[in-house]
């Protein structure tokens, strides 16, 4: 199986790709693309954290191994941050990200690397080293050390929790029901609750130039300063809300907080509005972490949302570390961005692909998603070109293959992004309007319109079922969402695009994305919505018809002037729809290949103290295909039952669809169809009804058992497939006549249609 283009091949991508750069540069696009790429672990196939769970034991330290690659790589002086990301119901706390943070022009953010210190390394740093960093902060600040107030645990709450658990139960031993709180109480008990956990320096800027910074008092309740109970740092549990509201001498409400914690000094820096004063304190951290030899972990707030800087974070997603990789101007810097990131993640023992237990090659399941904007928001192609969204919301429409050939296996009405055809019967109708709606506000405005209305006009109508705004194909929720700073920069994120095993395959899909870019850019593109009713999922389920939708958008691109070889694409074609086998006789050919199959969220779940949606991963499709059958004698069965076959365009070539029941779970549509595996795909003749030759598909293991791992390597892979497919020839065997001829109105067989 290829997983990429060939040097000749990239050596011609490559050359495409710089002159689509140079038309859309004479357009004046300003375009900047990034991305989301995902990764799983080489080594660990059957983990948890690499399937289902966001979080596990290996994946941080992978992920701080591949952050501090990818800053010597990128980022040499930037700010190395360990801050929080996002927080889903059921989950204790939210979840990590690391993060490096850099200026475009290349001034440092931070200078010495050996002062950053590896989050998971036990340095033996306590209160003694971080009093003594803190009081190097201050002096840095010009704020008195009077003002350093140390921090303490809140011993009421701990000791509320201890006493409520039976009298021969030991606090440190109990299996409390959450687990973060059992190891908190632990940690707290053990550690004594009347000892600081941690120092506080109220601090924000609006001092003279020579003294920037301005501290205050907290007048305290208790003379102590008590945390908030809970696992998150320091600085998120400050009790602020207990600071008076107005005073003669206002207080100082944000601070920096330095906590040791598991041997590691954590600098938590305050919310700052402005780059240069975050700029400002952190290097006077760096300059006191310096006179002391103290290595330190920033965490805490980012630094603000500034024009000037780059950020690139690493997170946890369920099954993957998920990488935001930060945008590049040109083609050149986002192939060379795409690759760093892939030598580096694979030299921290990190992968792009991985297999089911049956031998099928998988993507990561994290997806590929691609992030389209501009330097600013101000310079956001899809602001300054309100027509260009409309474009390729009616290109993608159009083409299925766009959304279907280079997605995962979760597609659908209710999958993570699904068609704007998919989420509601009346969006397209209402889609129309919206179109309208834009044609006519930019006529009256003369072409330029406020970013506003141009969010108003979609936001509601690029959703899911659940009119949720990140889990739509065309998600604009970071285009120019209303009251949010973070919301509002001018970025497209296309969310069906799948992690392919090859950065140079990534690179084909966004060489696709831009040359659409640059054509409608040129010309816009419009036309009805289409309603493609049942076909969407019937037909463009089927691998030949999206191969031949895609040609279409490769020959529409030739015309244009931007001519993609249609060979470059046949890696996405042989990965996300492998061979399963071939049997030939007597000239004709029937060959099977795995198809698609939008698969269903079922109704919601109680799990973990949590309500969750399983998805009916039960049912699977397959292609199928013949080549020199004549349908007037021959026709073909899949467990005794026609399959409607379609006709390609190629004399005596056919193709249809088998719909049938996999696997068997606990939760899916009807519980009472099993499994119809094995499937039998008999060449049958019309007269007699005698089999002539054929092929046996196994879903699992022939002999009935089931694989302990998945396969380590592409050979084991091949194997486990190789053994699930037989052909044999005539058997004495009767198939009983079905009604097969050409059928046009569907391509597909569903084997758990119960037939009269």
């Amino acid at each position: 199986m290829p997983v990429s283009a060939g040097d000749e091949d990239w050596r011609e991508i490559d050359a495409l790709g710089l002159r689509v750069d140079a038309d859309l540069k004479i357009l004046d696009a300003r375009l900047t693309q990034g991305g989301e790429p995902t990764f799983v672990s080489l080594a660990d196939p059957d983990g948890p954290e690499w399937n289902t769970a966001a979080i596990g034991p290996s994946k941080r330290p992978l992920a701080e191994k591949l952050l501090r690659r990818l800053a010597r790589r990128f980022a040499p002086s930037g700010l190395l941050h360990y801050g929080q990301g996002k927080w889903y119901p059921g989950e204790s706390l939210p979840r990590w990200s690391l993060d490096i943070f850099w200026r475009k022009d290349g001034v440092a953010l931070w200078s010495n690397e050996s002062l950053v210190a590896d989050g998971l390394r036990d340095y033996g740093f306590g209160l003694e080293q971080a009093r003594r960093l803190m009081d190097a902060i201050a002096a840095e600040t010009g704020l008195a050390l009077d003002l350093v107030i140390p921090a303490f645990e809140d011993p009421w709450p701990v000791v509320q929790a201890a006493n409520r658990l039976p009298v021969d139960v030991d606090p440190l031993e109990h299996d409390l029901r959450d687990a973060g709180e059992r190891a908190r109480l632990a940690r707290l008990v053990r550690g004594g609750l009347l000892q600081a956990v941690g120092f506080t320096l109220p601090i924000r800027p609006g001092g003279p130039a020579e003294h920037r910074w301005i501290g205050s008092r907290w007048p305290l309740r208790h003379e102590r300063l008590y945390l908030i109970p809970g696992a998150s740092p320091l600085g998120y549990r400050l009790p602020l809300d207990t600071l008076p509201e107005a005073a003669t001498d206002p207080v100082v409400r944000t601070a920096i907080c330095i906590e040791p914690r598991g041997g590691a000094l954590h600098v938590f820096m305050p919310p700052l509005d402005s780059l240069d004063d975050y700029a400002s304190l952190l290097a006077a951290v760096e300059r006191a972490a310096a006179a002391h030899g103290l290595p330190v972990c920033v965490e805490g707030h980012d630094p603000p949302a500034d024009p000037r800087l780059n950020v690139l974070r690493v997170t946890p997603d369920p099954g993957v570390i998920e990488v935001n990789l930060h945008p590049a101007a040109s083609w050149s810097e986002l192939a060379t961005n795409v690759q760093v990131l892939d030598d580096e993640a694979r030299g921290v023992g990190l992968t792009t692909v991985k297999y089911w237990f049956d031998g099928r090659p998988l993507p990561t399941g994290g997806g590929n998603h691609l992030t389209l904007g501009g330097p600013s928001w101000a310079e956001s192609p899809f602001l300054r070109r309100p027509d260009l969204l409309p474009s390729l919301l009616t290109y993608w429409q159009h083409h299925p293959a766009l959304s279907y050939m280079f997605s995962g296996l979760f597609i659908g009405p209710t999958s993570q992004a699904p068609r704007i055809d998919e989420a509601r019967d009346d969006l397209l109708y209402e889609l129309a309007i919206a179109f309208q709606q834009l044609d006519a506000a930019r006529h009256g405005a003369g072409g330029a319109l406020d970013p506003r209305l141009i969010d108003g006009l979609f936001r509601h109508l690029l959703v899911d079922v659940t009119g949720n705004a990140h889990r739509a194909e065309f998600c604009i929720d970071k285009l120019f969402a209303p009251g949010s700073p973070g919301g509002q920069l001018g970025v497209l994120e296309l969310r069906a695009f799948e992690m392919p095993p090859h950065w140079r395959m990534g690179m084909l899909q966004s060489l696709l994305v831009r040359a659409l870019v640059a054509r409608f850019w040129k010309t816009p593109y419009r036309g009805e919505l289409k309603r493609w009713g049942t076909a969407l999922h019937d037909r463009f389920m089927l691998p030949h018809f999206l191969r031949a939708d895609l040609h279409e958008v490769l020959q529409e691109l030739a015309a244009a002037g931007y001519r993609l070889d249609s060979k470059w694409f046949e890696p996405f074609f042989e990965f996300r729809f492998p061979l399963i086998g071939s049997v030939r006789h007597h000239g004709i050919e029937l060959e099977l290949r795995h198809a698609l199959e939008p698969w269903l969220a079922l109704g919601e779940q109680a799990a973990s103290g949590a309500s969750s949606r399983p998805v009916d991963s039960s049912l699977e499709r397959i292609q199928v295909m013949t080549r020199g059958l004549d349908l007037a004698r021959h026709w073909i069965a899949c467990n005794g039952r026609g399959v409607p076959l379609q006709p390609t365009g190629k004399q005596d070539e056919f193709v249809g669809g088998v719909r049938f029941r996999a696997w068997s779970f606990n939760q899916m549509l009807h519980p009472t169809i099993r499994p119809h595996s094995p499937l039998l795909f008999d060449i049958v003749e019309a007269d007699s009804g005698t089999v002539i030759a054929g092929c046996r598909y196994h879903v699992a293991r022939p002999d009935g058992g089931g694989y302990e791992r998945r396969p380590a390597e592409a050979r084991e892979a091949e194997a486990r497939r190789a053994r699930r497919f037989e052909a044999y020839g005539p058997e004495e065997q009767r198939v009983a006549p079905a009604v097969n001829r050409e059928n046009a109105e569907t391509s597909t067989l569903d084997l758990r249609w119960r037939t009269q």
